[in-house]
Parts: structure tokens; sequence; C-alpha cells
């Protein structure tokens, strides 16, 4: 390139010829024509995207860029970023599409701040999804059922589903551009891997950080243990539930006992007691082999 210091206030106009320009000033006379040339393609009017992040990934594929970066960045101050692994039970939705591109721009620039940032993706093998498919594939609805089949078959059988879907997992998070290490990958259902998280809860435990408290949370009868929110909505339904009456018996006279009313039954079996309201007056009357009375909605009786 060639640049010129303008002395006058003439009126500087340009004219690009091929891949040269021109500038000259309101009286035409030519200041100078600038002759270097660039390697950059040119854009088309209209762009194909998709190709051009192909390509993108095809370089960056071809150059090793997530390998040579770890490489480059070995000897910086790591970052750790703790990432929950998805379920390896289905294909990969928008939550997770979403979730994993916040995470890379995260580690990506942890690692232009000039970190280490070590990228491993994993599998979460645990929880009842798995379980749901190997029933459904075993024809298992009961606990009779379960002991029928055997503890050894029905872990046999989770494992090989663990991994059904790895191959598309890969293919779409690559899709995305996300760096992240795939050939290295964890499973929580690996024994280094829960040998890990034992081995952690430990160390918290003789740090006396560990402590016994009540939460309420969705429980499954049939599965004899809680739920996560992800579980309680997978068979959400809308349903019709009756109202119920429940008797609560007084604890210093067991045959006196309160009647409750209730529209949400499913609550029962976690219920331990009744409130009253000390500053009220409960009184009972006979009918026929109860004792009732209903005060604003409260009752009580007697046998």
């Amino acid at each position: 390139f060639f640049f010129f210091k303008q002395k006058t206030a003439y009126e500087i106009s340009a004219c690009l010829v091929g891949s040269e320009m021109c500038i000259r000033d309101r009286y035409k006379s030519w200041f100078f024509i600038m002759t270097s040339k660039t390697n950059f393609k040119q854009v088309p009017e209209r762009p194909n995207f998709v190709s051009e992040e192909e390509e993108i990934l095809e370089y960056w594929e071809k150059i090793n860029a997530f390998e040579t970066q770890l490489k480059k960045t070995s000897d910086k101050p790591q970052y750790t970023f703790y990432d929950g692994p998805p379920f390896a039970t289905g294909l990969p939705h928008y939550g997770h599409i979403c979730a994993g591109t916040i995470k890379d721009v995260v580690t990506r620039y942890a690692t232009q701040k000039g970190h280490y940032v070590e990228r491993v993706f994993g599998w979460d093998c645990h929880g009842l999804p798995i379980e749901q498919i190997i029933d459904e594939k075993l024809g298992i609805k009961s606990k009779h059922d379960f002991k029928n089949v055997g503890v050894v078959k029905y872990n046999n059988e989770c494992r090989q589903v663990v991994m059904k879907y790895s191959g598309e997992w890969k293919k779409i998070i690559k899709r995305l551009g996300r760096w992240i290490d795939f050939d290295n990958n964890y499973k929580t259902m690996d024994l280094n891997y829960m040998e890990s998280v034992w081995w952690v809860f430990k160390q918290i435990w003789d740090k006396k950080l560990v402590y016994r408290g009540a939460k309420v949370m969705p429980y499954s009868n049939a599965c004899n243990t809680v739920l996560s929110n992800f579980e309680a909505g997978q068979n959400y339904q809308d349903v019709f539930d009756p109202s119920v009456y429940v008797t609560f018996p007084i604890k210093n006279d067991p045959e006196t006992k309160f009647l409750a009313w209730t529209t949400t039954p499913w609550t029962l079996p976690s219920n331990l007691a009744l409130a009253v309201n000390p500053c009220l007056l409960y009184t009972s009357d006979a009918a026929d082999d109860l004792l009732c009375v209903d005060l604003g909605g409260r009752r009580i009786i007697k046998k």
C-alpha cells in the first residue's frame, strides 16, 4: 500500500478497478495507484453458512486444533470446570445444546485468559431412565418379576444399553463446534469413578461437613426411592383424585380422633401430624356411634 499526506482541502474520491484502487482529487488529477493485492476470497452475496461452518470444523480437525491448544497450554495454571454429564439413554435435545454451548464458551474464555482447561466428556449411567428401559425390555412390572430376572442379569442389561446413542452424541456435539475429549470419556458406572466419589465423600465426612436433614421430595412407592424433578415429570398426567376424610388419633386418648378432609390424598403417605389451633374450642356431639361437630371446617369425632 502507498500512503499520501493531503496538503490541500481538495475533495477526495476513489474508484475500484479490478483489484487496484485509484484515488483522485476533485480536479481528476491522480494522486497514486494502490496496486497491492490480498489473499482473501471474494465473499459471495449470499453465503452458505452451513457449508462455511462445515469447512471450519474440517479445518479444526485437520490441524488438531483442540489437541494442539491443550498441548500449548499444558504448562499454564489449571482451570477446573465441573460439568454434569448427560444421561446416556437418549439423544440430545435443545436443553443439552444450549447448556453445552455455554460450557464451551466458559472453557474457551478461561483458555484465552491463560489457563489450561481439560475437557472430558462423561456419561451419567445411574438413575431410573435406564431402569425404565430395561423394565420395558424384560417385561418387569413388579418386584417379583425383578427377583426372577436377578440382579446380575439386570445390571448387565443396563450396561449394554448405556452407550447405545454415544455415536449420535459425538456427531451432534462435534457439529456444534464444542471442543471436548470424547475418546477418553468417563462413565459413572465405572468402578474407579464410583470409588473416587466414595473417597471424596469420606474426606467430607472426616471433616464433619456432612449433616443429616429432612426435605420434602417426590417419592415412588413402586421403586422405593425418591425421584428427581426430571424423573417425577417423566410420566406427568392430569388425573381426577377423590377427596377423602382421614382420622387422626389423639396421642393421650387414642379413642378420640380428629376428622380431617383433604383434596390431596397423595400427600397422606408422608403426613405425620395434624395441626390444630390452640385459640379455638373444639367440641363434640353425638351422631349415632360417633361424636362429631363441625366448627368452621374442623371436626372431632369419638366412638
